[in-house]
């Protein structure tokens, strides 16, 4: 390719909004530019990384029994509707076609695939099987960031397991695994695997591919002594202290301006971990809030810990969290900021009426605890669960954090920001039960259809590459994903004969079928040329001028070093066929 005809420049500066080194090097280097909040298009550089990271995925899915096939992007409502998603699944892009039939962008492909299942699938002959596509999906995100790490348009290579019992799902399970580390070290990546929440995908289990970074929107937790990591929505860890020996007296105590739990330790002369924060939410099964349908849910956890939403709703079935308004909660007798279980009612379960308590298992270990008299500016001390108060539900409802203890080995964990890059996922019967797609054993009889899914974002990928592979100059990409092999720079002048030299060597690289990005432009300097060399971030630059002739052949640098030398012709390109892509 010659960069004097190459669609788009260069920019000297990148947009002000972009606070990810990716985001910043990717438009400079013209590989992407926004068409949108959350929608890039691809220049040719950028489309050229991306085809190689789709060639590394498909190989490694290849390599495991993949198929790999091509999906609808526009979806028809019923598959969603059959699968509970329709209402569930909160950015899905919906819209209306012909004759007010509903339909969705692909957000992801389960309902497809189950729906092929159910079409296709009809014995134990016809099983196991694994398909993916490497296709766009669509997502109504609140707030895109980043560039290229949160999109409302993305492309993901997504593959999905047909298995007939959960012993074959979980057999297989560790190739796919397997298949996603080599993936992401070809790509130059390292990642960490973490146990994750299911989250609107449903399923059993799943493991989030992490890579550490101190930007990244997720947090994840990990042991300082063992193996153990999870993200921190599915993070488990030990609660510490005790029950006191002895239970004070319930003793209602004026706090006047305590509406914090540090400001009423403090008033009252506790550590924080003596009190218990109390936090209203309004729960509802589907994610577009309809008159009628959700409940009040009080939220109790000890003082020093925090409420983690997903956990909550997870305790909850299932479902959408939003915080309760002052109304909702004066409603059942509760006074924001003051609020406790003490004189509460609460309800049985989710099916019984009256307040959905959920408190942590953090409030069994301590006791004597200050909490919310229900009136202002009062609260109670020497409260006890059990004694003074009851919950309907005792869960894992509070976030891991660093120092707290291991659920393995009791030693201290740590939390630490990382962007997710890849996620694998146990559906088990979650979708084949919701359509009835099953297939006939050896006796005949039906049984249901069970499932993975596997994703990798392949843009987001992209980024998190340049995170951890550039320098202050630019990029530099590893081998296996560069948009071409070799950066061939031409420097001289007119008449001198450098440039019939470099356009000989130019061709010589092409026949021997090396991918050359050749800076062909006239009447640029060195400067101007090698930055742009080094900002594109091609791993091998080959810079041909009058000096490299004399000194007998052509300067070769590599991106990532700073040594130069200079080979004869045919030296270089033995030594860049023997470079080949991982």
């Amino acid at each position: 390719m010659r960069l004097s005809q190459s669609f788009g420049k260069t920019l000297y500066e990148a947009p002000a909004e972009a606070e990810f080194v990716s985001h910043q090097l990717l438009i400079r280097a013209n590989y992407i530019r926004p068409a949108g909040a959350g929608i890039y298009t691809f220049m040719p550089f950028g489309y050229r990384v991306i085809r190689n990271i789709w060639r590394i995925l498909a190989e490694e899915m290849d390599a495991i029994g993949g198929q790999e096939m091509w999906m609808p992007n526009l979806h028809p409502a019923a598959l969603w509707q059959a699968t509970g998603r329709w209402g569930y699944f909160d950015v899905l892009f919906k819209l209306k076609g012909s004759g007010g039939r509903d339909y969705a962008l692909s957000a992801t492909h389960e309902e497809i695939v189950v729906d092929l299942a159910l079409r296709e699938i009809e014995s134990y002959r016809d099983l196991p099987r694994m398909v993916y596509h490497i296709s766009k999906k669509f997502r109504d995100e609140a707030r895109p960031r980043a560039g290229l790490i949160r999109l409302r348009e993305f492309i993901m290579k997504d593959a999905y397991t047909l298995d007939r019992n959960e012993a074959a799902l979980d057999e297989y399970y560790p190739s796919m695994i397997q298949a996603y580390f080599n993936s992401f070290n070809r790509c130059g990546v390292p990642t960490i695997a973490i146990n994750a929440d299911v989250g609107a995908m449903g399923g059993k289990t799943s493991q989030e591919f992490t890579v550490p970074h101190p930007q990244g929107e997720d947090v994840f937790i990990h042991c300082r002594n063992c193996d153990y990591a999870a993200n921190v929505e599915a993070a488990e860890f030990v609660r510490e202290g005790e029950r006191p020996a002895a239970l004070d007296a319930l003793v209602k105590l004026e706090t006047p301006n305590c509406k914090t739990i540090a400001d009423v330790a403090a008033f009252v002369g506790v550590p924080t971990s003596q009190t218990i924060k109390a936090v209203f939410y309004w729960w509802r099964p589907r994610f577009e809030e309809k008159p009628g349908e959700g409940r009040l849910v009080f939220a109790l956890v000890r003082g020093d810990l925090n409420i983690n939403d997903t956990k909550l709703v997870n305790a909850l079935g299932g479902g959408f969290l939003r915080p309760a308004i002052e109304g909702e909660i004066r409603a059942v007798g509760a006074v924001p900021g003051y609020a406790s279980g003490v004189g509460l009612t609460p309800a049985q379960d989710m099916a019984s009426p009256g307040v959905m308590v959920v408190a942590d298992h953090s409030i069994e270990h301590g006791g004597n605890y200050v909490v919310g008299a229900n009136e202002e500016p009062f609260h109670y001390t020497g409260a006890n669960f059990g004694r003074d108060f009851t919950v309907s539900q005792v869960a894992d409802i509070a976030q891991a954090d660093t120092g707290h203890l291991c659920p393995v080995c009791g030693s201290r964990i740590e939390a630490r920001r990382a962007i997710e890059v890849g996620h694998c996922f146990k559906l088990g019967t979650r979708y084949s039960a919701a359509v009835d797609a099953t297939y006939l054993d050896e006796n005949g009889q039906p049984q249901l259809i069970y499932m993975g899914s596997y994703g990798i974002g392949l843009d987001r990928l992209m980024a998190v590459i340049v995170e951890l592979h550039h320098d202050k100059d630019g990029i530099i990409w590893p081998d296996s994903v560069a948009p071409y092999q070799v950066h061939l720079v031409h420097l001289g002048r007119e008449g001198d004969g450098t440039k019939e030299k470099a356009e000989t060597l130019y061709g010589q690289l092409t026949a021997a079928g090396v991918t050359v990005l050749y800076d062909d432009r006239d009447g640029l300097g060195a400067g101007v040329k090698f930055k742009d060399a080094d900002l594109i971030g091609i791993p091998w630059r080959v810079t041909l001028s009058a000096r490299s002739l004399e000194a007998g052949g052509v300067e070769v640098k590599r991106r990532s070093e700073s040594e130069r030398q200079v080979l004869a012709v045919d030296d270089l390109i033995g030594l860049l066929k023997g470079q080949a892509r991982a």
